[in-house]
């Protein structure tokens, strides 16, 4: 049986750290959106995302996936 988490040591809002760009209102924008989808529309946007130019959706072994996110955001800054 896992404990209970420490509250003392949980995060709060304030000591959050978001990515560039986000903050605490375009977060709980992303909630909202995920959380109201009914399946059908959450269904259509997967769709959509296989079906978009420009971009591949693939399946890699997981413990690739830390060293593809560096080699996208090295690109990303090239």
């Amino acid at each position: 049986m896992k404990k209970p988490a420490n509250k003392a040591n949980a995060p709060t809002v304030n000591s959050q750290n978001f990515p560039q760009g986000w903050d605490e209102e375009r977060v709980q924008r992303v909630l909202a959106h995920y959380e109201n989808q009914t399946e059908d529309e959450a269904v259509a946007e997967d769709e959509a995302a296989y079906e978009a130019e420009g971009q591949t959706v693939m399946i890699v072994p997981t413990d690739l996936v830390s060293a593809i996110r560096e080699l996208i955001a090295s690109r990303r800054g090239a």
